[in-house]
């Protein structure tokens, strides 16, 4: 019963507007303790491309980041710290595993894996509890039944090379369909000299479905 549910969820969501544009306030806390805040710009398509970027108060652009399904790339015009790699690349050294899709669906509060019956699934209260394994790396997703969307979720290499913890406490309505209002991410990865930790507060302030074309510029 609890398969078919989530099977029912999945078919829903799965057919998304393909485009989305968006807005939001952010507060990004390093191990170090330095804080900064400042406002995100992102669009979207789905299965092809994620792009952001990121302005610290006076509006002037210190990150533009573009993840396809081949890398990531961030330029960083503050700390001049850009990065250009493959995912692979990318997981040798942060030790993190990422994808474009898990991107997406960690940013929109969906499960973080294609569901399939061979995954664990039960129904705890008022919330599915969901359990994946993939490519070394093991998925706890708590799901609202009311609306199918994740409310928590926790994402941790067998390894214990990195982690992403990632909570959702508030939703809205955008065109008759759940989206994160508020996102709380805690990430754990590798540096040369040891493990760092980061925390992200995104505070969604605009959600746009569009058909219409969007632009997606980077260049370093």
């Amino acid at each position: 019963m609890f398969h078919y549910f989530i099977a029912g969820i999945l078919a829903r969501f799965g057919k998304l507007q393909q485009k989305n544009n968006a807005k939001a306030r952010v507060v990004i806390e390093e191990e170090s303790g330095k804080i900064t805040r400042g406002t995100m710009n992102l669009r979207a398509k789905k299965d092809s491309v994620l792009w952001f970027t990121m302005s610290p108060g006076m509006g002037m652009e210190a990150i533009r980041g573009l993840f396809t399904s081949e890398k990531i790339q961030i330029r960083d015009r503050v700390g001049q710290e850009n990065v250009n790699l493959t995912y692979s690349e990318f997981e040798k050294l942060f030790g993190l595993k990422l994808s474009l899709n898990l991107f997406q669906n960690v940013v929109w509060a969906n499960i973080p894996q294609l569901f399939t019956y061979e995954d664990r699934l039960l129904r705890v209260g008022k919330k599915f509890e969901l359990t994946q394994v993939r490519d070394g790396v093991r998925y706890f997703s708590k799901i609202e039944t009311s609306h199918g969307k994740v409310s928590e979720l926790s994402s941790n290499a067998l390894d214990d090379r990195g982690s992403v913890l990632a909570s959702f406490p508030k939703f809205q309505n955008v065109a008759d369909q759940p989206f994160p209002a508020e996102a709380l991410y805690k990430i754990a990865y590798q540096l040369p000299k040891g493990g760092q930790n980061i925390i992200i507060h995104v505070e969604w302030t605009s959600i746009e479905l569009t058909s219409s074309p969007l632009s997606f510029p980077f260049r370093f």
